[in-house]
Order: structure tokens, then C-alpha cells, then sequence
């Protein structure tokens, strides 16, 4: 059994946050949504899954997955081919809604545990697009709001992009900030083909 393989039969059963989501709004168990394997070239740093990913256990299985895809220009087959890209997100499991309904953060206990381990076994990544503050700080090591840190990409680029949530919620962003349209996507979409493209 690889390393990988390893890590991925752990994560699938991690109930370490079990006491933390019981005490939530939403009352729930863990569910990690795994969705890597060796050879993925493409990884996807994103935050936590939501409430539909939680029950679909499908990571982007909602209109930000939709639009998320858009952005990087890849078809549906394409971005769930484990194969070829890795969604490893902040924390796994959805961390749950607080008492007013609000997403809460994801728990920082997870990318302790599992973060290291399983971007270290993840051998032949050659781009990484990190979606939001959390990820953004955690491999860049920015103090920087997102869009100062989405607007300074080409200091990263081209292995490292990162995006602000492809959540709708960021339609108003999208329109204030032309330029992540016009300049970013664009490369962002050709690198994104040269490199699944091998």
C-alpha cells in the first residue's frame, strides 16, 4: 500500500472534529470528501465544503464548482479526474453553520493533522490554484487581504494562482475587479491547459 493510499484510508475515517460539529447549528457528522490520488498534476487548495458537498460528497458540487471550472477551463470530466487533479481543501469535512447561519471556519486542527502528509505524497504537482484567504495564507504565508493577494498573482505565477471563492456570493468582487477577467483568467486557462495537456 502507497503512502497515499495510506493517508487516504486514514483521512476517510478522521473523527477528530466529531465533538466540534455535534456542538454546531447543523448538529453533524464528520465526512472528510477525499479526492486525490497519484499522478494528479492540477491541485486545487480550497477552503472547506459546504452543506450540498457535504451530502453529495463530490468536492464543487454546487454553482461555485460551475463557475470554478469556468475559470480554469476545464470540462466536468476533466476537473473530477482524480487522476489528473487533486482537490485538497483546508479542511475536509463541512465545519458546519454557526447559531445565525453563517459558514463557520474551517477548523485549523485539520490541515495540522493532514495538510503536510498528504501535499508531501503528492508527487508531479506542477500547478496549484489556492481559492481564498485561508489557503492563500497557509502556502504563500501572506497577511494580505484576498484581493491584494489575487491582484499580486504574476508574483506567483505560473506555479501558483491564487483566486478569490468562485462562490456567487463574489459576483459583486468579479464586477469591481475587471482585471481578474480580463488578465488573470486567461493565463490562468492556458496554464491550466499546458499542464493537464502533459
Amino acid at each position: 500500500m502507497s503512502d497515499l493510499t495510506h493517508l487516504k484510508n486514514e483521512l476517510a475515517g478522521c473523527m477528530i472534529c466529531a465533538d466540534r460539529f455535534a456542538a454546531t447549528a447543523t448538529a453533524h457528522r464528520p465526512n472528510p470528501v477525499v479526492w486525490f490520488q497519484q499522478g494528479a498534476r492540477l491541485l486545487i487548495a480550497s477552503q472547506a465544503p459546504g452543506m450540498k458537498v457535504h451530502k453529495a460528497n463530490t468536492p464543487f458540487w454546487d454553482a461555485s464548482g460551475k463557475r470554478l471550472r469556468d475559470w480554469l477551463g476545464v470540462d466536468e470530466a476533466t476537473f473530477y479526474d482524480r487522476s489528473r487533479v487533486a482537490i485538497v481543501p483546508m479542511a475536509f469535512c463541512f465545519p458546519g453553520y454557526n447559531a445565525a447561519g453563517s459558514d463557520l471556519p474551517p477548523p485549523k486542527v485539520c490541515a495540522a493533522t493532514w495538510r503536510q502528509p498528504i501535499l508531501g505524497a503528492l508527487e508531479g504537482v506542477e500547478l496549484t490554484v489556492l481559492i481564498g484567504g485561508y489557503a492563500q495564507k497557509w502556502h504563500l504565508g501572506t497577511k494580505t487581504g484576498v484581493t491584494e493577494t489575487v491582484a499580486g498573482w504574476r508574483d506567483h505565477a505560473p506555479k501558483l494562482f491564487p483566486l478569490p471563492h468562485p462562490s456567487w456570493r463574489n459576483t459583486a468582487w468579479l464586477k469591481r475587479n475587471p482585471w481578474f477577467e480580463a488578465e488573470l483568467l486567461p493565463v490562468l486557462r492556458a496554464r491550466v491547459k499546458e499542464v493537464l495537456d502533459g
